[in-house]
């Protein structure tokens, strides 16, 4: 048994597709296959059930799956243990951020860590919250930023800021007239929103529950754009197919030509954003020095979270 088969079996179990997992292990099918084939022989069970063009774990599969992660972490402690005893801010560290963060955020944050950890190199992962925790879990990042909620066992979080929502119509929408914009007006527009799988269209759809109500289907008004992009839906705003709901931060002066931008009005809707980490990472200084990287990174529209408690 090697932990390069372990490796295997856990991308097997996470892709359910032995092309897939190949793939995402950097080998060829076949070789992918033979090692699992001759783990399973060699414990004696069946790992996976295998099918036209799906794989199923076994009930000792997932016992097995479940533990090999397990070894997996312990073997990247047993690596990050190592680095910590050279220097906790030198080698790389890896993170990764949300669709709606990362465009806003990192501009900010890069110059400051490098000031901060020249010796570190930041490797960066964007993708949906939902795939950062199982990466974060994993192992195969060591840090992700997300907006709450966020509830995984044993991963930490600490909050970093809050922001607001904004509401962006085209230039000359009626709603130009309105100083802020009430949920209750969204539900009678045709509103752009991103894709499912974003967390930042659940957040929108809690803070303006008439739009969940007509929903996609049946009917209604609303419109989601089938994408992970704040950029391509600004750009659909502009051109006069509706409205959207924004993030504070991705609202810069590039938009004044083509949009209008009002806030909401009370209770505005706002998300919170945090650090996730292992709570067994052993890194500790490196996540130290990220977070006081970003927290003196000058973003505006946010308010910080300064003395915001580890949870």
């Amino acid at each position: 048994m090697t932990l390069t088969e372990l490796r295997y079996i856990v991308a097997v179990a996470r892709e359910r597709h032995f092309g897939r997992a190949a793939n995402s292990c950097f080998v060829s099918q076949p070789t992918l296959s033979v090692a699992v084939k001759k783990l399973e022989d060699e414990l004696g069970v069946t790992l996976f059930e295998r099918s036209s063009g799906d794989v199923t774990l076994t009930a000792n599969g997932e016992r097995i799956v479940e533990q090999a992660q397990r070894v997996l972490e312990e073997v990247s402690v047993v690596k990050q243990l190592a680095e910590q005893g050279k220097d906790p801010l030198a080698g790389s560290l890896r993170l990764g951020v949300i669709y709606t963060i990362s465009p806003y955020l990192l501009p900010h944050l890069i110059p400051r860590l490098r000031e901060r950890a020249p010796q570190m190199q930041l490797l960066l992962e964007e993708n949906y919250t939902a795939r950062l925790a199982e990466m974060l879990k994993q192992g195969e990042i060591d840090v992700a930023i997300v907006a709450e909620p966020f509830h995984e066992g044993g991963i930490a979080t600490q909050a970093i800021y809050e922001e607001g929502f904004v509401v962006a119509t085209p230039r000359g929408h009626a709603w130009e007239a309105f100083a802020e914009i009430s949920a209750e007006q969204l539900a009678e527009e045709n509103v752009l929103l991103l894709s499912p799988g974003n967390c930042f269209l659940d957040q929108v759809l809690q803070t303006c529950p008439d739009l969940n109500r007509e929903s996609i289907g049946s009917g209604g008004l609303q419109r989601t754009l089938q994408g992970s992009s704040l950029t391509t839906i600004r750009h659909m705003v502009a051109g006069g197919i509706g409205v959207t709901v924004l993030p504070a931060t991705s609202v810069s002066a590039a938009d004044d030509a083509l949009l209008s931008i009002r806030p909401f009005a009370e209770p505005a809707p706002t998300r919170r954003v945090v650090m996730a980490w292992r709570r067994n990472f052993p890194r500790i200084a490196a996540i130290a020095a990220l977070r006081a990287a970003i927290l003196q990174s000058n973003m505006p529209k946010v308010t910080w979270l300064q003395d915001a408690e580890i949870v």
